[in-house]
Parts: structure tokens; C-alpha cells; sequence
């Protein structure tokens, strides 16, 4: 828990700016806690990604200019830590589940009209995708289920990369109007 706030002086071009920012994480906790949780589902990781946005917080204070509010500078660093996570963690979630540990926490914060809406599109494009042809379906799987590159798939189907390039650039505009 955090204690006695010492005033950190941070300085913006216009004039010095004092922020108390163990108050800020103090009062923003709960909605940091929301955030991480909203966009992480395992408990255990969503305590150590809200800690570290703490440290972050603390550590750096001396770098935060004042453009922004604290509380906004707050959140782009969980929101940066966020997408460090699932960067180094990646190959995790592609056999993770939803268990009885997260499940509450899913339900409880999903619309059914959301859901329904996201059921639907992602049927529309599960859709699409099946009736591409097949050297584009192994051009998707390569880049998005082995995580491959542009060069990976040149070399997987012995075809020169601006075709490839120029290929998933049709297809991405073509998936895009199927959803509009």
C-alpha cells in the first residue's frame, strides 16, 4: 500500500509542476486495476502489470514534461506495459482457455449486443477467409498462426515478395469492404 506522498517537481517548459504522485496512483488504483483487467484476463498478471505501472510511474516521474494530465501519463504506461506482455507472451495465448477463474470477470464486463455483434462479424470473416483461394488461406496461415514474416511466405511459396506484398494488400482490402 502506498504511504505519505513526497512531492515530486516536475518541470514543464512554461513553469514547474508539482505532482503528488503516489496520491494520483493511490486514487486512480481501482480504475488502473479496471484497465489492465478489461484488456488482460489472468488475474496473477493483471496484480504484476499494475504493480509495474506503479514502479514505472515511480521510477520515471522525473521524465514526465506536463503535456499531459498524470493520470493520462498514468495509463499510457500501463497501456504500454500491456502491449509489452502480450509481445513476450504470445505464444502463450494460443492455447490459453477461458477457465472458471476468469470467466466472471469476462461475462461481467461484456454487452450482449457486443457480443453478438462480434459473433456476427467474426463469422462474416471466417467466411471470407474460407473462400479465398488456397495459396492466400497458406499466405494468412503463415503470417498469422506461425507468426511469419513477408519474407517467410516469399520463401514458403517461392514466390517474390512484392507479390506477396501486393496480394495481402488486395486481401486486406477485400476483407475490409466484406465488413462494412
Amino acid at each position: 500500500m502506498l504511504t505519505a506522498a513526497p512531492i515530486e517537481m516536475t518541470y514543464t517548459a512554461e513553469a514547474p509542476v508539482a505532482v503528488l504522485w503516489q496520491e494520483i496512483l493511490c486514487q486512480q488504483n481501482r480504475k488502473l486495476h479496471n484497465f489492465i483487467r478489461k484488456r488482460v484476463a489472468n488475474r496473477e498478471d493483471v496484480e504484476d502489470i499494475a504493480q509495474m505501472t506503479c514502479v514505472e510511474v515511480l521510477r520515471n516521474s522525473h521524465k514526465f514534461l506536463g503535456a499531459s494530465r498524470p493520470e493520462t501519463w498514468l495509463f499510457g504506461i500501463a497501456a504500454n506495459l500491456i502491449r509489452n506482455y502480450y509481445k513476450t507472451h504470445q505464444n502463450r495465448f494460443l492455447f490459453d482457455s477461458i477457465s472458471e477463474d476468469n470467466a466472471p470477470d469476462l461475462i461481467q464486463e461484456c454487452d450482449p449486443s457486443d457480443i453478438i455483434a462480434n459473433d456476427q462479424l467474426l463469422s462474416v470473416m471466417a467466411a471470407s477467409i474460407d473462400r479465398l483461394p488456397e495459396e492466400t488461406r497458406r499466405m494468412l496461415t503463415i503470417l498469422v498462426e506461425r507468426n511469419g514474416s513477408y519474407q517467410d511466405v516469399a520463401t514458403s511459396l517461392n514466390i517474390p515478395l512484392g507479390t506477396v506484398k501486393s496480394r495481402l494488400s488486395r486481401v486486406r482490402e477485400s476483407l475490409k469492404s466484406t465488413i462494412s
